[in-house]
C-alpha cells in the first residue's frame, strides 16, 4: 500500500522544532532571510510539510501563503517526505526516446507509487527529472547516488530487490 503525498503523517519532534526556532531567531531580522530559513527547515525535517511552514509563518510573521508559494515554486523544496532510497528517472529527450517512460512506469507499477510519492514503509520515493547528464547511458535512473544506465523495464524488479 502506497502513501500519497497528502496522507503521510507529520512526524516532527520537539527537538526539530526547537532547532528550527533557533534558526529563525538568528536569521529573521536579516533582509532576505525567508529562503535561508526555509532551506534550514528542510535540512532539519527533510521536507516542508504544512506544519513546518506554519511554524515558520508564526515565528517570522510572514504570511503562510507566501511561504507556501515559495515552497511550491522552487524545485529545491519538497512538500512530501522522501524515501530512504530516492529514485529519479530521467525523462529528458535522450532518455525518453530510448524508453525511460517504460522504465518509470514499471517502477511505479512495482512500488505502487507515482510522481513525488513515497511507499508506506518510507523505503522508496519516486520522481522524474529532465537530465542527469549521462545521456550516453540513456535511459538512466538514479537511486540515491547510484546511476543505472541503458535500462529496460524488465530489469527494474531485480534492481529494486537489491535495496
Amino acid at each position: 500500500m502506497a502513501c500519497k503525498k497528502t496522507s503521510v503523517p507529520f512526524k516532527g519532534t520537539k527537538e526539530q522544532e526547537e532547532k528550527l526556532l533557533a534558526v529563525i531567531a538568528e536569521l529573521k531580522d536579516q533582509p532576505g532571510s525567508l529562503m535561508p530559513i526555509m532551506q534550514q527547515a528542510q535540512e532539519i525535517y527533510g521536507y516542508l510539510p504544512i506544519e513546518v511552514q506554519t511554524i515558520i509563518s508564526d515565528a517570522t510573521g510572514e504570511p503562510l501563503e507566501k511561504i507556501y508559494g515559495i515552497s511550491t515554486f522552487y524545485a529545491q523544496f519538497a512538500l512530501a517526505p522522501k524515501g530512504q532510497y530516492r529514485i529519479s528517472v530521467c525523462l529528458g529527450t535522450a532518455c525518453y526516446v530510448k524508453g525511460s517512460q517504460a522504465v518509470y512506469d514499471k517502477i511505479s507499477e512495482v512500488l505502487g507509487i507515482g510522481e513525488g510519492e513515497c511507499t508506506a514503509d518510507g523505503k522508496f520515493s519516486l520522481d522524474s527529472c529532465r537530465c542527469v547528464g549521462a545521456c550516453g547511458l540513456a535511459p538512466v535512473m538514479m537511486i540515491n547516488d547510484d546511476v543505472y544506465g541503458r535500462l529496460t523495464a524488465d530489469e527494474i524488479p531485480g534492481i529494486l530487490a537489491k535495496y
